[in-house]
Order: C-alpha cells, then structure tokens, then sequence
C-alpha cells in the first residue's frame, strides 16, 4: 500500500516520493506508492561514485540519512491514512495500531527500496537531498533497512488477518515492482493502480466480522492512485526523459498528462458521491463541487507553479477522505 515515486504505487489513497529520483519530496505509490529507471548501461559503472557529494549539499550522519531516505513525508501520510480509516472504521485502538504499524513498515521498505535502487544514478545526475548517493549512507545499509523493514511487515500485515495481510503485502509487492522494474514502462500506472485501490480493502478486511470493502471505495482508491501517478510525475516529465525513464506520464508528454489529469480526479470523488445506494446527499454534491475546483485549478496553475497539480490531486484526496470517513471510512 503504499505512497510511496510517490500516492510508491504508492504507492493512495493519496500519494509522495520521487519515483524518478528527481525531487525527495515526491511520492511512490501505496505500498508503497508507487524503479529500473534507467536503462542498464545508461550509467557506466564507477563513471561516477556513489557517496561523491554534490556541489552545496549538506553532510548528515547516518541515522539522519536513513530516515531521509526512506522518503519520509509520503511515508507518513500514507500511514496517517491508514491509521484515519481504520479508526473511522470501527476497528478500535489496538488493531487500528496494528494496522497502522503494518502499512509503515510497508512504505519504510518502499521508500529504501526506491532510494537504494537509484543511488548510482542519481548520484551521476548530482541530485540533492539523496543519501545513499551522497556518501551519507551506503547504498548497502539502506538495502538492509529496507529488507529489515520488509520483514516486519510481512507477519505484521498478516496478523491483521489472513486475507486483509495478503492484500496488503500484494501492494507492497506491487511498489517493489514498481521501484525495480515498471517505473520505466508503460505499466508504471499499474502499482499506483493497485496500491491505492488495496489501501481501503485491507482496512476493511481487518475488522474481526471480515465485511468485503463497497465496491467504490476500492474504484475510487485506485482512480486516485492513478491521478496521484500523473500528477507527481507531470513536474519532471522533461527530466526524467533525460533519464531514460518513459513510464505512462513520459510517453503522453506535459500536455497529454495535463490533460488527462482532472478525469481520474473528478472520476474518484464521482465514484464516492454516486456508488452508495440511494441519491446524492448535500455531503456528496459538496464533494463534488469542491472536487472538480481542485481537479482542474492544479493543472492549469502547472505554468507558474511546478506542484500545482500535485497539491489539486492532495486538496481532491482530502475531499475524497473527508466523505469517506463521513460515511463510516472504508465504505464497509
């Protein structure tokens, strides 16, 4: 589940770190959030040392380093999202922690995964604030960590339950693909896709009666991890081309992703305000109004400010929550 290139696939439902490596604060899908970037050979190895420190970086020592790198602001939002759900679903405190715990281990070994991955690379682009590229951390000790938190999360999410923990860990496999292998593709939707959508179904599944997530909370969930995919990556797209990397957003360009934009978006907050049975409530109508604002300002703001549509797919993921959890949270 993640939050992790970025919303990794990850990855939900909202997103936040840089897939591409291009800007640390970027997310990965759920789960995640949420690399094989690069092209083998692009970089020839020992062209540029990982730990050669970029002109005005700052030396951290390595605890510091670490928790830099395990791309910390998608991480904890995705988990705070977690954690908002399963309270609002009637889980109680306990298994709520539980929950909560498991989806960070989660997006811990996402985000090393995703750091750890690309240190040659984004230690041959110079790019700052990367850890495991500048020497403040080896690339070895970040893959420990990621490893170590992998392993916490698999009998963490399995103790939330047989099914919800395999749809969880089904996530953050996803994210893994996603760091080390679809990044690069035209699948680089997919984990986003999946992580986003099992973020509210492993929730549900976690309650002790077991209820099957609503439909459209699972539909919503993934057409927001869609939207967050494009819209982390819209700010980069020129860069990451550079890069070698031609995932989804590359390959329709800065305009095409523009543009498609507000539809996965606008496509969410319907599926919320109309799936329930019965009419649309003055909450939904709301949703929607406020929903479609956001969904089409952050794009057509992208010109004079690069995270405009980043913060419209935030500001359409926090109506989104809202009238989830005015509903009773996961929809069960």
């Amino acid at each position: 589940m993640d939050a992790t290139d970025g919303v990794s696939p990850a990855d939900a439902v909202t997103a936040g770190a840089d897939p591409a490596g291009a800007d640390p604060g970027r997310a990965i899908p759920v789960g995640a959030v949420p690399v094989g970037a690069v092209p083998v050979g692009s970089v020839p190895v020992g062209s540029v040392p990982v730990g050669s420190v970029p002109v005005g970086s700052v030396r951290r020592g390595p605890v510091a380093g670490l928790a830099l790198a395990c791309h910390p602001g998608p991480a904890l939002a995705v988990t705070a999202l977690a954690c908002a759900l399963a309270l609002g679903s009637g889980l109680g405190g306990p298994r709520s922690a539980l929950v909560t715990v498991a989806v960070l281990t989660g997006q811990l070994s996402v985000g090393w995964c995703n750091d750890a991955y690309d240190a040659r690379r984004d230690a041959h682009a110079g790019r700052r604030g990367k850890p495991a590229a500048d020497g403040t951390v080896t690339p070895g000790m970040v893959w420990a960590a990621a490893g170590g938190a992998l392993t916490l999360c698999v009998p963490l999410s399995l103790a939330c339950g047989i099914l919800a923990g395999t749809v969880h860990l089904a996530a953050v496999a996803a994210a893994w693909l996603y760091n080390l292998r679809l990044k690069a593709t035209a699948l680089s939707w997919l984990p986003y896709v999946a992580g986003f959508g099992a973020l509210p179904a492993a929730v549900a599944l976690s309650r002790p009666d077991g209820p099957w997530p609503r439909w459209w909370t699972v539909a919503a969930g993934a057409l927001l991890g869609f939207a967050a995919h494009l819209a982390d990556t819209l700010p980069d797209i020129a860069a990451d081309r550079a890069a070698g990397i031609r995932g989804l957003p590359h390959r329709l360009g800065d305009a095409g992703t523009r543009l498609l934009l507000p539809l996965p978006l606008l496509g969410a907050t319907a599926v919320l305000a109309l799936g329930p049975p019965g009419p649309v409530d003055a909450q939904g109508a709301a949703a929607l109004v406020l929903a479609g604002a956001a969904a089409l300002v952050g794009p057509a703001l992208g010109h004079r400010w690069r995270k405009a549509a980043l913060a419209g797919a935030v500001a359409v993921a926090a109506v989104d929550l809202a009238l989830l959890l005015a509903r009773g949270a996961a929809g069960t």
